[in-house]
Order: C-alpha cells, then structure tokens, then sequence
C-alpha cells in the first residue's frame, strides 16, 4: 500500500515547465512549506511525498488552486496510509510494586505478525531506549535497562508488543511509549506505569527505641541543668547575706558550713549517679533490643497463624462447596427415586385394574 501511495504521489506531481535558464532541483527539506505540515508525515515518509506535500517550490505550483489541490489529495491518501496501522495501549495506569516483574502490553490494530517490525520502547524524558527491537535482533538500550527487559516474542505473530520489566524500582515510573514503524506506516501509543514502595512507611522498632532514649537523654539533662542552676542561685544568695553580716552570724557560718558540706556530700551522690547512668542507659538499650527481636518473632508467627487460618478457611470453603454440590446431587436422587416410585405405583394400579377385569369374583371379596 505504501508502493502505490509513493506512485500515485509521483504521477500527481506535474512535469517542469521548459524554462530559459536551468535551476538545480529544489531540496524537499529545506522548503518553508515543508515544515508547516510536519504532522502529515509519518517517519518513515519518502522524500517524494514530502516534496509533493510542500509544493517542491515548482513553477507550476504558483496558481493557488493547483497548490491547495495537491495538498488536498497528499492529506487524503497520507491519511489512509496512517489508518493501516494503529497502537492500542490499555486506558488505565499499570501498578506495579518495587521489586515485581511488569509487563506493560500493546496491540498492533488490526492484528499482524510483527517480527519484521522496528519496534521502540521508551521512556517519556528520557534519551535512550528502553528496548529496541528490529528484525528479530534487540539492538541498544539505556544502561540502566540492560538485563532487565526483554520484549515478549511469544506474541509477536498476534500483533501484541508487551514488553517485560524485571526488579522494578521507584525510579522506572512514569510514561512508556511503545512506537512501532513497518512498511504500512508508523504508530505509536503511551503506557503509563506507577511505582509504589510499601517498606519506605514502616517504623522500624530501635528507630522508636533510640528516639526514646534521646528524648530521656535530653530530659535528663535539661532537669540537672535547673537544678543545678537554682542550687547554684541559692548558694550566692546565701553567700551575700553571709558576706554582709559576718560579724554578727559567726555561729550561723558553722552551720552553714556543715550544710554546705552536707550540700558536697550530696553533689558527689549526684555525680556518681551521673557516671553510672551511661551504663544504665545501655542496660535499658539492651532490653529494648531484646523486646525488639520478640516483637519480630511474634510478627513472624502471627504472620503464620494468619497464614494457617487463610488455607483452614479456603478447606472449610472448598468443604462447603462440595457439600453443597452432594446435597444437589441428593435432590436430584430424591427427585429421581420419587418418579420411579410413581411410576411403580401406576405399573401396580394398572395391573390389579386388569386382574380385577378379569376376576371379577376375587375382587368382591379380597380378604375372604
């Protein structure tokens, strides 16, 4: 179809005009024309028909009428050469979780064998391929790609594109486009994939444990600091009374002194606890580990239970079923057995009407 296309576009272009002086031929990329219909043409369009699309800048294309109807025409069949060839890609997103294997599918419309196709896989922003197929070889790829995909050839004779993308991570989501160019034409269509991390919300037990502990730490401090600052205050004040009056409270500086060094003996009681804290502080860190590892273990062996109870709850179900099936199967025996009995009872009824016809004496008198 693409062959006619290109000979029904050549014989439309129109023959040169004899004209005094030769000009060299006109390049089809490089006229103005050309690049205002660059939707028209698929990639793999001929330099005939981009040179009839934009009018090659022809002598003979100067009448309006004759350059609006070669447009015309050029838009018509482009649009039929499109129409062989079409991407259909699922309307909804494709999920996926961190870790899993993805395939993300396309369909050739109408369905044809594909082996022969350039088929182009890749992402949206990005300047490589994702995978690239073309007859029958997968060609470069972006390198962070390279052994975690592989394009699905089982389904290539059906038309069907889907491409395999192993071990996805956070960083694979976003929009895929799959674009797929052959001798009908070119096409392409978008695959969007979204990319969750269940593991990035969960609160792991010791980050809980070393915030606790910090915010003891940080407790902690803060209440010596008080109190030894308003120790620290106490004892000027006390100091400036005792300043102003030494000569009249000698008495009163004994004692003061005795509970000043009761006051030292209680400060060294308070930094021997402060030395021996870190060592509390691992003991507690230790424990909070071990409760850790059992809160993990009796995670696991619910996760077991729970396990256990699904597989009990598919039996009974599974159970249930095949009950429901046998009992079925009863209606049916009873239905059955309850139409031979019927049946029997006419047979009978029948029988004794005959011989009641013929012994007419027997059956005026049956239990003689």
């Amino acid at each position: 179809m693409s062959w006619n296309r290109n000979r029904i576009l050549l014989l439309l272009a129109p023959s040169s005009h004899p004209s005094s002086t030769p000009s060299p031929p006109p390049s089809p990329y490089q006229s103005p024309s050309f690049l205002t219909f660059p939707q028209l043409l698929p990639p793999s369009s001929t330099p005939a028909q981009m040179c009839f699309i934009s009018g090659c800048n022809h002598p003979s294309f100067s009448h309006p009428r004759r350059t609006l109807l070669a447009h015309l025409m050029a838009l018509h069949l482009l649009q039929l050469g499109s129409a062989l060839l079409t991407v259909v890609a699922p309307n909804h997103h494709v999920t996926a979780t961190v870790g899993q294997d993805i395939v993300l599918h396309c369909q050739l419309s109408p369905s044809k064998d594909a082996w022969s196709s350039d088929i182009r896989w890749f992402q949206h922003g990005s300047a490589g391929f994702v995978h690239h197929y073309r007859n029958g070889e997968d060609l470069e790829q972006m390198e962070e790609y390279k052994g975690r995909t592989e394009l699905l050839r089982d389904g290539l004779s059906d038309g069907n594109l889907g491409l395999l993308i192993t071990a996805v991570s956070s960083v694979d989501r976003g929009s895929y486009i799959c674009a797929v160019e052959d001798s009908d034409g070119y096409a392409d269509a978008v695959v969007e994939l979204e990319v969750s991390d269940p593991f990035s919300q969960i609160v792991h037990p010791w980050k809980v444990a070393l915030a606790v502990v910090i915010i003891l730490l940080v407790g902690s401090s803060v209440l010596i600091i008080f109190f030894l600052h308003r120790k620290q205050v106490a004892q000027n004040r006390v100091l400036k009374g005792k300043n102003a009056a030494l000569a009249e409270q000698a008495e009163k500086l004994e004692r003061k002194d005795a509970s000043l060094a009761e006051q030292a003996k209680r400060m060294e009681r308070t930094d021997e606890l402060l030395v021996k804290l870190p060592s509390i502080l691992k003991r507690s860190d230790a424990k909070l580990d071990t409760l850790a590892g059992k809160l993990v273990e009796i995670t696991e062996k619910f996760d077991i239970w729970n396990s256990q109870l699904k597989i009990h709850y598919r039996i009974m179900q599974l159970r249930a079923f095949q009950l429901k099936n046998l009992v079925a199967e009863l209606e049916k025996t009873d239905t059955v057995l309850a139409e031979i009995r019927a049946v029997k009872i006419v047979e009978r009824t029948e029988a004794l009407g005959e011989s009641s016809s013929s012994n007419p004496k027997n059956m005026a008198f049956p239990m003689g």
